[in-house]
C-alpha cells in the first residue's frame, strides 16, 4: 500500500498566508523523518553563504536528495518545519515558495509548513533550516 494523503484546508480557518495548507491527513505504512537540511554541499562546504536565495536552493535540493534516497518525492511530503536566523528574509522564503512550489506540487496540495525565527542556526553562515516528514 502507498501512503494516502488528502491535503486540504477547512474553510474554519481560513486561507492559508502563503505556500501552504492548513492540515494533511495521512494512511500510510512507513514515514520518513527528514533531519532539518542546510545549504551544505556533499563535502561538507557550505553553499551561497551569505545569500539567501541560494542557500534556499540548495536545502531544497538537498531535502530532495534525502526523498530520493527512501524512494519517495516531493508527492510524499506530509509537513515541513522552516527555520530562518532573521525575520527580514521571511518575504524572500514567500518569494522562493511562490516561484518553486507550483514546480515541486504541481497539484497545488502545498504541505503544512511552520515557520519559525530562530537566533542562529549550527553554524553562523547558515541563513535557512528545513525539516521534513514525509509518508511512503
Amino acid at each position: 500500500m502507498s501512503a494516502e494523503l488528502n491535503i486540504y484546508n477547512p474553510d474554519e480557518l481560513g486561507p492559508p498566508m502563503g505556500q501552504y495548507t492548513h492540515v494533511t491527513r495521512v494512511k500510510a505504512n512507513e514515514f520518513l523523518f527528514i533531519a532539518g537540511m542546510l545549504s551544505g554541499d556533499s563535502k561538507g562546504n557550505v553553499i551561497g553563504d551569505g545569500d539567501f536565495d541560494a542557500q534556499t536552493a540548495q536545502v531544497f535540493r538537498n531535502v530532495e536528495a534525502a526523498l530520493r534516497s527512501a524512494g519517495a518525492s516531493w508527492a510524499n511530503v506530509v509537513q515541513f518545519t522552516t527555520y530562518l536566523v532573521h525575520s527580514q528574509d521571511i518575504p524572500k522564503f514567500m518569494a522562493f515558495r511562490l516561484r518553486e512550489f507550483p514546480k515541486m506540487f504541481p497539484n497545488g496540495k502545498y504541505p503544512p509548513n511552520t515557520l519559525l525565527i530562530v537566533d542562529r542556526l549550527v553554524k553562523e553562515q547558515f541563513l535557512v533550516e528545513v525539516q521534513t516528514i514525509a509518508a511512503v
